[in-house]
């Protein structure tokens, strides 16, 4: 477990006493741009760390400072353990809510992505877009309507959806990948018979909203064979062509299940489940497939936490090792959940 203590401030940068006759604490994630380090004679000295732009760059940019540079050099050390456990496995990560409406928090996660290509982990993008699918069809006269907290899609909604999720959200992030260093393609599930589409047993009432009936990840394998990272937007068809809405937390569950992949997190607005629902603190960081059944029958996980966790459950079922719930909020929630072992929400396992 990194510990240490936690400064309010932005920038993601570790705490770490190297100097001279200090005590040793441990290395731990922390957000300042004033930090202190622990001298001889119990004096403190201030150190100014300005706002780096990636994680990348606030692990492995030169510094003047010779502690600084230290600190990059013995966070790097400490994340080692992690990167070989994950190095040449695949992680699907699914993205949405607070993570993609903040600016911030794109480029949070877009710099994690980039690092954890960069050292070997085979990635798997997964996206939704329901805030500008919303703001188009404002714009088109068009009312979103939910049933269930699934969009109603009738077939001038279904449009709607494919052009901002395919033609606009994708490409803007592959853009963001791209210019960050690493390479992205963008794909939906149409493409390559990736994922085939089956009408919801609710059609009735929700349209074009669909199940996913098969997966062929083919089309993936050899982009994450040459570390190339694939961006999919949960759009898909069935053997008629029609294109169908699909849920992205759905879709990235399935294709962790395709790819027998490491882990699967999903990304939410929330810290993960709690104990108690009006409790933030009372996180559960770790539990089993039976565990989540137990909350579940007790009430203690409802409304939208439920599709979330069913999603995980699945997934598990079908071979993948871990699923995480991680709160999308928190800066470098990615690192956290793959290279420390403090997590940033509820791993759940098999």
């Amino acid at each position: 477990m990194l510990s240490g203590k936690v400064f309010p401030q932005s920038s993601l940068i570790p705490k770490v006493s190297v100097l001279p006759n200090a005590n040793p604490i441990p290395v731990s994630f922390v957000t300042v741009k004033e930090w202190r380090i622990r001298g001889k004679n119990d004096r403190w000295h201030n150190v100014s760390s300005s706002c780096l732009k990636s994680s990348l760059e606030s692990i492995v940019t030169p510094e003047s400072h010779p502690v600084l540079a230290q600190n990059r050099v013995n966070i790097l050390s400490e994340a080692l353990p992690f990167i070989q456990k994950f190095r040449g496995k695949t992680i699907v990560v699914k993205y949405g809510g607070a993570a993609m409406k903040s600016e911030a928090l794109q480029a949070s996660v877009i710099s994690d992505l980039v690092l954890l290509s960069c050292v070997g982990l085979r990635i798997i993008f997964v996206h939704g877009g329901g805030p500008e699918i919303n703001q188009l069809l404002g714009r088109l006269g068009l009312k979103p309507n939910f049933v269930n907290g699934l969009r109603v899609t009738d077939a001038a909604t279904m449009e709607v959806v494919s052009m901002v999720l395919v033609g606009k959200v994708n490409k803007h992030l592959v853009a963001l990948i791209n210019k960050a260093g690493a390479t992205a393609v963008g794909l939906c599930g149409i493409d390559g018979h990736l994922l085939t589409a089956r009408p919801s047993p609710n059609s009735d009432q929700l349209g074009f909203v669909g199940d996913i009936a098969s997966v062929d990840p083919s089309i993936l394998r050899p982009l994450i064979d040459n570390n190339h990272i694939p961006v999919i937007a949960s759009v898909a068809a069935d053997k008629t062509g029609q294109p169908y809405n699909i849920n992205a937390d759905t879709a990235a569950g399935e294709l962790a299940a395709a790819l027998s992949a490491e882990k699967l997190i999903l990304l939410t607005d929330v810290a993960g489940i709690l104990e108690d629902r009006d409790d933030p603190s009372s996180l559960v960081k770790e539990i089993d497939i039976k565990g989540v059944k137990r909350m579940m029958d007790d009430g203690k996980i409802a409304g939208g936490m439920i599709p979330k966790v069913n999603c995980c459950v699945r997934s598990l079922a079908q071979g993948v090792r871990t699923a995480s719930i991680i709160d999308g909020r928190l800066q470098h929630s990615l690192l956290l959940e793959i290279l420390t072992d403090q997590g940033a929400g509820t791993m759940i396992t098999g």
